[in-house]
């Protein structure tokens, strides 16, 4: 047993430690009798002991321990509790504080579970210890106020000492037996009082956290509830502690002399809160056990927890209060169990408590807080059991009180949340079939709101409860499974419909939440799902908007596969998907069906599932065509995708591995895979090589960005996934696929402008770094030169992108061990101190030397900018260099450096050197006028200007620059070179500006680029000084890298600029630095810091108060810096602390925000409003920020009636903050949007004292509307008011027992509907909506038309009855979208409110009504308003008078209606005479459409056109000829009305009408109406389209066209169309235009495009296919999807051909897979017309392209922009263009064995290619050296030209020679000569 011990303290290992404790008790039970005498025995005990106190409670190895020595023989006890004691009494002994933590926690194990620990307790010492520790931690804490750290420690602390003190009480009560420790002068007794007294003073204590006082309320119940006598007695105790009505006369005197504090009447809100959560869960509630008193109790706790409720709105609080009140539940039904009937009737579902807790639960289930809205659900849940155990015996499903819960819950609207949790718990109670009895549209509702993705996971959990309690009822209810049709009828059959063809979010949502849900409550629904998709698949593959069946059948398959419940060689074999199915879906238009096609094949159940050879040929084929995709959101996911499948590789390797080397169980694996195991692991190397093979080929050259993206992503994938762990056979390395053109490849990924390539390809080359190929690379010293070179070179770029790929290029370098020799050498002297040290690493090495190279640069530029900042900005922008230093310094690991000397040194220059540079760039962004410093013209007005901003700001400039206002031009040359002569060193830099920057234009724009960058860099420089060094900040000055003076300076310099700076540029990345140094000094441990942000908020708070007039701050731009610099301040708080400084800002803002007096100057408040804005905007500040809500509207709705624009501004502007603050983010364009709004209940309980607040407001501004006399009076409140009470609505839920009624603001609205403002009367009218509720709105109706006036009324106010008809409007509106369309109520409220339109049918001018009742009079009526209307009598005013155009629309729109209900089934087919009236309408469209305002004429055409599409889409065909009728014989007026219509809209609209009609009824009347054939209005089509040249006069004429080609048309005018439509498929036209032409091309496809005959000719018919290849390759995702829609035309016709490559047809296609098949249709077409010869030359002139190089590379040197990336690309890539032509190519040329030895357009082809080769040549010599990196540009153009130059020239070679036999069937891949630097530098050579 010694030997044993002595083994496991020379362990290390954790595991094998315990591994031998474990031994220990087998060799005890060993061990004979006398053994105990042992003293090795005793020795082995202490040890033990010793051991097992000395460990730390957390670690693994005591619990052992204790596990172990529970079983220790009985006669080895006594020893072993000697050793115990005697360890425990020495623990108890400690003094320390700090130390107390492990005594308390070593007290707390031997209490768990630990039989030996327990019998070692001493109670009596214990108690004494714990006496003693809570008052030494109190007082150490008191005397550390304001050490944050430190305070939280002791709290916790405090905690565990409060929580062990409960614990050994209540071992008290166990082992000591009797009252005797009772009397009052006994030991125990006295220490009692003293753990209760300091209980009590903890729970009063609001300075303590609140967890703290939470504990110490438990415990002072827990020891009262011990130490009070009669236990009877206590509950009424506790209940009058709550009540506040104790009387100290009845207490005894222990109590009050102990707990005093709380015998007071009013007790703190949070103290009342914890004591109640002590009586629920430190007294005991079942079995009856306290009796009356106790159920009293009970019922006291609740109406004491519901007032405190509406009290405690802290976030903190309302979440205890939540749980407590949970709490509360459990205990009630518990007690309900034995309790007496009073407390079953106080408890029932309709008694008052059940009532108001109902109220809590309806005002919180959608609190922004997620533990409230858990703990509301529970609180409902208990809620429903409660009632259901007060109602044992009766009737659930029909008890009354569920009944309304359902109904009312019902009449919700669907995006209240809580609805979900509370059906769902209802449902549990009453069934599903009960709740779809009252509704069976209830599934499909649910599946409709799943389109938001805040609804989805409630909603999907809803319907699981359902649907699952569903299958219950029919498993019970029926003895077959014959129900299981209903059951898909109502659960499976809606979620396919919606599948097939709903928008993407809600599929989407419905896919990740609903479906696997289903499949998991019945797996076998999943064959009926396939089974009616497969169905369908074929007839709907779907489109770029739907997924179609096949994209329903992918995702239902995905998910099976993903959770078990299908395996995808099970899936093939049976037939439920074939590979060409998956081939369609990973190559289809709809992102997700691609994507769910790959997730099908990507996740299994099982992580070590065999890959097939299968799934491997389906992923290359993915990969070939999905690369290259636009949308974030899809990249991501096909990166998380792969990684799965490479993990599975990875995980299957692993397995086959083993079963490899274990022989025995070989045949198990042959007989279930059929393929050998080291075959399939060289599968998986072939696969994975041939993975990286196809991601690497994809850098290319002008590869875009998302290409990229995607593939390197993907490689980083594979390179963590298959890291090598020592000693482990691995199936792949990315090393070994690793080679010299390769790493050369990912350091080009540098020069992207997209920074995310960067991190990854540098993220990639950091795991590669120890690849041969990487460390072979560098061995040529060139490369590593000229990379260094291009880095320094690029530091000092006017581009701000340059010095971020200068940083990633150093950062790369840094790990290099070769840099200090080769680079470093040329610029630094060299240290040889540092190479003899062979402890230091290279990074560090070489990080520093780096920094000190660029410090010195910059220090010089520094030095020159004193002289010139034109010159700087214009030639040497110092903060790329400040870049790349902070950019070096980040990759440090700064808490293991071995130069420590020379690093503070550094550090020191560094601060040094930023204080430097922003004294030198800080005055143009502290000027008044930082945008405009620099005057681009002499005139007189400028240079006065600038001589006032030059006298503010005094800038460091010594020469004339800043004096006088000049142009720059031919002076920098001089300047330049007087730069490049004054250099103390040898200056790479320098070099290169004095030979290159010959002239330059200095721009304002560059001066302030150049200076807020700067100040940007030396912000995020000094923020990372701070943050990379917190430790060391503390230390003693000798020891840190940084000392607490220099932490200090910082936070002066950050201060200073914050406060000063006007550019939001230079102070918004000066928060970032602040941030972080805020933060650190949070957690340093130095008094003197740790106290500076206090002092700095006090300082900046007064500062404002004071309006001083030599004030700096500023009080325009939002005040600029100053709320920046006040949320860092107190955003450093600690998250679980008082937020002191929080509180006392909000106060003293809100006092200067809202003052009570006329303050001397408005400054003060105009800061203190923009400050709120920002901290109420500022979402770390969370809900600590939430109490201060209702002031900070308060205070916003105030300062709008200031007469001080500033404040109105500034107090707009936080109005807007609040509101989002409020009901949240706004998620879409609808200004009405039910998600973000909530109910008046739920806003004005959280924000209670608003609620008099907006009363009274709303009615002073009602007072002044409501006056009498005729002038104008607004008030400015009005706006703000309405758009507060628009986000509110009522719920059906309110009760009685809400005391915050909506009712008092209804007439206050309806008189906000006379504002004279427009907007205010619509905004009225939108406002009352949610305040009526829907059973009142008849007749709410109802009173408001009776106040409209009559006619013979003497004052008739147009603003008043405008703004009541709105309100009607938007009433009746919402009406008919409440469902209450067929109710008896919605009829007869309708049938009173047409009697009472009747009585003011004298207003209907201006009145709009709802259409789609069979109301014969109302309609009749309706005619007579018409027929009296100045659209039939004839307008006898011109367009001037005021409301005339709106009354004309509204009359219109009435017109409209009528004509469509006069034209329904219902009207026409009744006999009626009333109705037979009705039907003839005194307004025809024809009547409309000559209309002389344009504006009825328009409308009339919108009508039209909607109609017309309808009939299209046989929306409403059922309905017979209704609409129909309307439009006959109108083709005619159409053709006319084009010809002769001047208002740009109409006509357009007019084309787009006759573009929709059926081309057989217009043509033949273009003869009678237009006098025109065909040919002619093709020609006047073609004219209309050049004199307009828009976009939708261009679509209707070109698709126009489209439909009359198949009459005889002349050839000139086809040109001519020809022309026009490869013009507008040009790459500068607008995404209408490429549309159209994309629909014309989709429209002529089979009759042009793809016809046995050549209609147009050759050359024409190719002019088309180019226009088709061009738009596949536009940067628009639309364009593309509507070009790849002319492939799916195409492709039939294309499968006749002889061609084999494509097996089936690939109809829905995304654009890269388009293209590829474009150009096999298009070679295959060339054979079928018998044109190769003459098609092959045209095509080789698409492959060459038709670029001018020389204009390209002159134009690209004018552009020179100082914010120009060059070409940016987001999606084509001509190399992919080039080489899948090419490919098609060299498969046409080998077919058909083509070759055209001397074809004179060969022959000139040949020529330009070698003419372009040489200029290419030549272009790459002239380039600067890397000029990847300096001119990418330019670079990639002429790499791009190269590939293609090559690719023709090959082909052209292969057509000249008679051998083609040997030319391959795939694309040639070719090794260009640029692809690594050395090669680069030779060709120039």
């Amino acid at each position: 047993m010694a030997s044993l011990l002595l083994h496991c303290a020379q362990l290390n290992n954790g595991i094998q430690q315990i591994q031998c404790i474990k031994k220990i008790m087998p060799l005890v039970e060993k061990m004979g009798q006398n053994s105990a005498c042992d003293p090795m025995v005793k020795a082995c005990l202490d040890i033990l002991g010793q051991t097992y106190f000395s460990l730390g409670a957390k670690n693994p190895l005591k619990k052992v321990l204790a596990s172990s020595l529970n079983g220790l023989p009985e006669r080895f006890m006594t020893l072993a509790v000697q050793s115990f004691v005697c360890c425990l009494r020495e623990e108890l002994k400690t003094t320390d504080v700090y130390l107390y933590r492990k005594v308390l926690d070593n007290l707390a194990s031997c209490m768990e579970d630990f039989s030996l620990g327990t019998m070692t307790l001493n109670i009596l010492s214990s108690v004494l210890f714990l006496q003693k520790s809570l008052l030494d931690i109190q007082e150490e804490n008191r005397q550390n106020h304001g050490n944050h750290v430190v305070q939280t420690q002791l709290m916790h602390d405090l905690l565990i000492a409060i929580k062990v003190s409960m614990m050994l009480v209540q071992k008290l009560q166990e082992n000591i037996q009797g009252s005797l420790w009772k009397h009052h002068e006994s030991f125990v007794w006295q220490s009692m009082c003293s753990l209760l007294k300091s209980s009590t003073n903890f729970l009063m204590d609001a300075a303590l956290l609140q967890t703290v006082q939470t504990t110490s309320g438990l415990a002072v119940i827990l020891f009262t509830k011990t130490m009070y006598e009669p236990a009877e007695e206590l509950p009424s105790l506790v209940s009058d502690l709550l009540l506040g009505s104790i009387k100290h006369t009845d207490m005894p005197a222990w109590f009050v002399s102990n707990c005093g504090t709380l015998c007071v009447e009013e007790c703190p809100d949070s103290v009342l809160l914890f004591l109640c959560h002590g009586a629920l869960a430190m007294l005991e509630w079942k079995n009856g056990s306290m009796g009356e008193n106790g159920e009293k109790l009970l019922l006291d706790i609740a109406s004491v927890l519901l007032s405190l409720s509406s009290e405690l709105k802290e976030s903190s609080m309302a979440t205890s209060l939540s749980r407590i009140l949970a709490i509360w539940t459990n205990s009630a039904q518990a007690a309900l169990v034995s309790g007496s009937p009073n407390l079953k009737i106080k408890l029932n579902g309709n008694s008052d408590i059940i009532g108001k807790l109902l109220e809590y639960i309806y005002t919180h289930w959608e609190h922004p807080l997620d533990a409230v809205r858990h703990q509301t659900k529970l609180i409902f849940k208990n809620l429903l059991q409660i009632h259901r155990t007060t109602i044992t015996g009766s009737n659930e499903k029909s008890d009354p009180f569920f009944a309304r819960l359902i109904k009312h819950l019902l009449s919700l609207e669907w995006h209240v949340k809580g609805k979900y949790a509370s059906l769902g718990c209802l449902v549990e109670c009453v069934g599903t079939e009960n709740i779809l009895q009252l509704d069976r549209t209830i599934p499909v509702q649910i599946l409709d709101v799943m389109n938001d993705q805040s609804l989805a996971p409630y909603a999907s959990d809803l319907l699981e409860t359902m649907f699952t309690n569903h299958k219950v009822h029919f498993t019970l209810s029926f003895q077959e499974s014959s129900w299981i049709d209903q059951w898909h009828d109502i659960w499976v059959s809606p979620l396919l419909v919606i599948l097939c063809e709903g928008n993407h979010d809600q599929t989407t949502y419905i896919i990740d939440y609903y479906l696997p849900k289903l499949l998991k409550c019945s797996p076998d629904s999943l064959s009926y799902m396939i089974r009616i998709l497969q169905a369908s698949a074929d007839a709907n593959l779907g489109s770029r908007g739907t997924r179609g069946a096949l994209g329903a059948l992918m995702a239902c398959l995905r998910t099976a596969r993903a959770h078990g419940h299908l395996e995808l060689s099970t899936m093939m074999s049976n037939g439920l998907v074939s590979t060409e199915c998956i081939k369609q879906g990973l190559v289809h238009q709809h992102n997700q069906v691609c994507i769910d096609a790959l997730g099908l094949l990507c996740e299994t159940h099982r992580s070590t599932e065999i890959v097939s050879m299968e799934e491997m040929q389906l992923i290359q084929f993915f990969m070939m065509y999905n690369l290259n995709s636009q949308s974030p959101s899809v990249r991501q996911q096909i990166g998380s995708l792969l990684r799965k499948l490479f993990c599975r590789i990875q995980e299957s390797s692993q397995v086959l591995y083993k079963l490899e080397q274990n022989k025995t169980k070989q045949e198990l694996l042959e007989n279930s895979t059929k393929r050998h195991p080291l075959g399939i692991l060289q599968q998986y190397k072939d696969f994975m090589s041939s993975v990286c093979d196809r991601l690497f080929e994809v850098l290319f050259p002008g590869s875009s960005h998302p290409t990229r993206f995607s593939a390197l992503t993907i490689l980083g994938s594979v390179a963590e996934t298959f890291s090598v762990p020592k000693g482990q056979a691995q199936v792949f390395q990315l090393d070994q696929e690793i080679d010299s053109t390769r790493v050369w490849t990912l350091i080009q990924c540098f020069a992207s402008t997209f920074e995310e390539v960067k991190v990854l390809a540098f993220g990639l080359l950091m795991k590669l770094r120890d690849v041969q190929y990487w460390l072979f690379f560098f061995q040529d010293s060139e490369n590593l030169d000229l990379l260094f070179q291009a880095a320094i070179d690029l530091s000092t770029s006017t581009k701000p992108y340059d010095c971020v790929t200068a940083s990633y290029l150093l950062n790369f370098l840094v790990h290099h061990k070769g840099l200090q020799h080769i680079c470093l050498g040329k610029w630094l002297e060299h240290n040889s101190q540092m190479d003899e040290n062979t402890s230091v690493s290279t990074l560090e090495k070489n990080t520093l030397a780096v920094i000190k190279l660029l410090l010195v640069n910059v220090e010089e530029e520094i030095f020159q900018a004193k002289k010139s900042l034109l010159q700087a900005a214009a030639s040497f922008p110092m903060y790329g260099r400040v870049h790349c230093i902070t950019g070096a310094l980040q990759q440090l690991p700064f808490n293991n450096l071995t130069l420590v000397a020379e690093w503070k040194e550094m550090v020191a220059r560094l601060i040094l050197m930023s204080y430097k540079l922003s004294a030198v760039v800080s005055p143009v962004v502290q000027s008044s006028s930082p945008e405009g410093l620099i005057p681009m013209d002499s005139d007189s007005e400028s240079a006065g200007r600038l001589q006032m901003i030059l006298h503010e700001i005094q800038p460091q400039d010594t020469n004339d620059y800043f004096i006088q206002a000049k142009i720059l031009k031919e002076h920098c040359k001089v300047e330049s070179e007087k730069l490049a002569d004054h250099r103390p060193m040898d200056n790479i830099c320098t070099e290169m500006r004095g030979k290159e920057r010959q002239t330059c234009d200095v721009t304002a724009q560059m001066v302030l680029v150049c200076c807020w960058r700067s100040m940007k860099e030396v912000s995020l420089l000094l923020g990372t000084l701070c943050k990379l060094l917190p430790s060391r900040a503390t230390s003693e000055p000798s020891d840190g890298l940084i000392t607490v003076e220099q932490v200090k300076n910082i936070g002066d310099y950050f201060k200073h600029h914050l406060l000063q700076s006007r550019h939001r540029g230079a102070f918004e990345l000066a928060y970032a630095g602040f941030v972080q140094l805020t933060e650190m000094l949070s957690r340093c441990n130095s008094e003197s810091l740790r106290k500076m942000p206090a002092q700095w908020l006090s300082g900046v708070l007064e500062e404002i108060k004071s309006c001083d007039p030599s004030s700096t701050l500023c009080a325009t731009r939002r005040s600029a810096g100053i709320p920046f610099y006040i949320q860092a301040l107190l955003a450093s708080e600690p998250k679980k602390s008082k937020t002191d400084l929080l509180k006392m800002t909000m106060k003293e803002l809100i006092s200067l925000a809202a003052p009570l007096n006329e303050p001397p100057s408005v400054i003060p408040q105009v800061h203190a409003l923009n400050i709120l804005r920002a901290l109420f905007r500022d979402t770390r500040l969370g809900e600590n920020i939430m109490p201060y809500v209702a002031d900070g509207i308060q205070v916003a709705i105030l300062g709008f009636t200031s007469p001080v624009w500033a404040v109105r501004n500034s107090s707009t502007l936080l109005f807007s903050a609040l509101i989002t603050r409020i009901f949240g983010v706004k998620r879409g364009k609808d200004e009405n949007s039910k998600k973000n709004r909530m109910t008046g209940r739920e806003f004005f309980s959280r924000f209670p004292s608003l609620y008099p607040f907006l009363l009274k407001q709303l009615e002073v501004v009602t007072n002044t509307l409501n006056s009498e006399a005729e002038e104008l009076k607004i008030h400015p409140s009005l706006f703000l008011l309405l758009l507060i009470l628009g986000r509110l609505y009522p719920s059906p839920m309110d009760g009685t027992y809400s005391a915050l009624s909506m009712a008092p603001f209804v007439p206050f609205i309806i008189r906000c509907g006379h504002s004279p403002v427009y907007r205010s009367r619509e905004m009225s009218g939108q406002a009352l909506v949610p305040f009526v509720m829907v059973n009142e709105v008849p007749h709410t109706v109802l009173s408001l038309l009776e106040g409209l006036p009559d006619s013979t009324s003497p004052c008739i106010r147009q603003n008043n009855i405008h703004g009541t008809l709105l309100q009607v409007f938007h009433l009746l509106q919402s009406y008919l979208e409440s469902k209450q369309l067929f109710s008896l109520g919605f009829q007869q409220g309708l049938g009173d409110i047409i009697a009472c339109v009747g009585t003011k049918l004298w207003l209907a001018k201006s009145f709009i009504f709802i259409s789609g009742m069979p109301l014969f009079g109302f309609w009749e009526e309706m005619n007579r308003v018409i027929s009296d209307s100045e659209l039939m009598s004839g307008i006898p005013y011109s367009s001037a008078v005021p409301g005339l155009i709106q009354y004309l629309q509204s009359i219109t729109k009435l017109v409209i209606e009528v004509l469509l209900v006069t034209a329904g089934p219902d009207i026409q087919s009744s006999s009626s005479p009333v109705a037979k009236k009705i039907a003839k309408p005194p307004l025809s469209i024809v009547h409309l459409l000559h209309c002389e305002f344009h504006e009825v004429r328009l409308l009339a055409l919108e009508a039209v056109l909607l109609w017309l599409k309808q009939i299209n889409s046989k929306q409403i065909e059922e309905e017979g000829g209704g609409v129909l009728c309307l439009l006959i014989d109108l083709e005619g007026a159409f053709l006319t009305m084009a010809l002769k219509e001047k208002n740009l809209q109409c006509f357009c609209k007019v084309l787009e009408i006759l573009y929709t009609m059926d081309l057989r009824n217009v043509l033949p009347k273009t003869e009678c109406s237009i006098k025109m054939n065909p040919n002619e209005l093709l020609t006047w089509s073609l004219n209309i389209v050049d004199i307009t040249n828009r976009y939708v006069a261009t679509l209707d004429c070109t698709a126009y066209f489209s439909h009359v080609l198949c009459l005889q048309i002349s050839e000139e005018v086809l040109k001519t169309w020809v022309q026009l439509l490869v013009y507008f498929c040009g790459d500068e036209q607008q995404t209408e235009m490429l549309l159209a032409a994309a629909e014309v091309l989709k429209s002529i496809t089979s009759f042009l495009l793809i016809n046995e005959k050549l209609i147009l000719g050759l050359s024409d018919t190719l002019a088309m296919w180019k226009c088709v290849v061009l738009l596949l390759q536009n940067e628009d995702l639309v364009v593309r999807d509507a070009a790849a829609e002319v492939i799916q035309v195409a492709q039939p016709g294309s499968q006749e051909g002889t061609c084999q490559s494509y097996l089936f047809a690939l109809r829905v296609v995304n654009a890269p897979m388009a293209l590829d098949l474009a150009f096999g249709i298009l070679c295959e077409l060339l054979q079928q017309w018998g044109e190769i010869r003459a098609g092959v030359p045209i095509l080789l002139e698409w492959l060459l392209g038709d670029s001018d190089l020389k204009r390209d590379s002159e134009t690209s040197e004018e552009d020179d922009y100082l914010f120009d990336k060059g070409e940016v690309n987001f999606w084509a890539e001509k190399l992919t263009l080039v080489r899948q032509l090419s490919k098609h190519l060299l498969q046409l040329i080998s077919m058909t064995h083509l070759t055209l030895p001397d074809h004179g357009e060969l022959n000139q082809l040949s020529r330009t290619a070698l003419d372009q080769a040489q200029l290419v040549g030549h272009l790459l010599r002239v380039l600067p050296s890397t000029p990847e990196f300096s001119k990418t540009s330019e670079f990639t153009r002429l790499a791009i030209q190269n590939e293609r130059i090559s690719v023709c020239l090959k082909i052209l070679n292969l057509l000249k020679s008679d051998d083609t036999s040997a030319v391959p069937l795939r694309t040639i891949q070719f090794h260009l000569y640029f692809r690594t630097p050395c090669s680069a530098s030779s060709c120039r050579k």
